[in-house]
């Protein structure tokens, strides 16, 4: 592996040896702690949005592993618009040896891969968010073992993290189905993407528009927020459109009796995502959010070759 950038760009192997090792070195964190197998490493990220979890985490992972990581802000950089996007690869990898970037658009990450002499890792862009979806599949299997035949159903939105979702269940062996309201599907580059993803007899991939009829038998209820980041124009108009799709008690109780409800974060609680759902017996969203740490780690070991 030279880069992280999309989880479909690597086999299905590759991407169960990063979730193995991932378990692996999670256990060990919580056991003697982890070897410092990043000293001497430091992880330069680049961030034209502000994040919670992908900023501590990431820098959290460093530090567990004998590493440092290095915050730019979007003021420091200015991607794109103060320096090229190739200026900055160039510089940074003389200084850090690798790179994380939640980005706006997916191309300024590719552009970043492009020039750079170090790894770069996609830590979410307008087209997917790898790191979520590795995170999300690792919890997925710390609950049923296997992802191998179980419905993974999306509502809402068909963005990034669903598109990231999508590709990992597949891989996993899982099927994929996702409800949302018309107008709000996913790319076509990205149904394209799991048409290939999905062919054979392992996984199936289903486009509802009924968040009940998806509901049936599902294994895993993922929801993410109405209104992303770079959308808050549309806020309104979403608001509007996607009260149907909230994940609530009623839609959980619709799904296998064992179902997990998943959420990225941040939520914005009694929109998309009732208070009683995800404070809930069914819900995993913190585990989940702590799972970025650990699959991160594993993504990074790969990367820098160490493990």
């Amino acid at each position: 592996m030279n880069h992280f950038l999309d989880i479909s760009e690597y086999s299905a192997a590759e991407i169960e040896d990063i979730l193995n090792l991932a378990i692996r070195l999670k256990k060990e964190h919580f056991s003697e702690g982890n070897k410092p197998l990043f000293k001497g490493k430091v992880l330069g990220m680049i961030f034209q949005k502000p994040s919670l979890r992908t900023r501590v985490s990431f820098d959290m992972a460093m530090r567990h592993m004998g590493g440092d990581a290095l915050y730019l802000s979007p003021a420091e950089i200015g991607l794109g618009k103060r320096e090229t996007i190739a200026d900055v690869s160039r510089v940074l990898s003389g200084y850090v040896q690798a790179m994380m970037a939640r980005v706006f658009e997916h191309e300024h990450v590719v552009e970043l891969a492009r020039w750079a002499t170090i790894p770069v890792v996609n830590g979410l862009s307008d087209f997917s968010h790898p790191c979520q979806g590795m995170a999300d599949a690792l919890t997925i299997l710390e609950k049923f073992g296997s992802m191998k035949g179980l419905n993974v159903v999306y509502v809402g939105d068909g963005n990034n993290v669903a598109v990231s979702l999508m590709q990992v269940s597949l891989m996993m062996g899982a099927n994929f189905i996702i409800a949302n309201p018309a107008g709000y599907d996913m790319p076509q580059a990205a149904k394209e993407n799991g048409a290939r993803l999905a062919q054979g007899d392992q996984s199936r991939i289903k486009y509802l528009s009924d968040p009940h009829e998806a509901a049936k038998g599902a294994h895993v209820i993922y929801t993410d927020t109405w209104t992303s980041m770079g959308q808050e124009e549309e806020t309104a108009k979403r608001e509007a459109v996607f009260p149907p799709y909230q994940v609530n008690a009623q839609l959980v109780s619709e799904a296998d009796k064992d179902v997990i409800v998943m959420h990225c974060l941040p939520a914005h609680r009694n929109h998309e995502l009732t208070d009683d759902v995800a404070d809930g017996p069914h819900s995993v969203i913190f585990p989940q959010a702590h799972n970025r740490l650990h699959a991160q780690k594993a993504v990074l070991a790969r990367l820098f070759g160490v493990a």
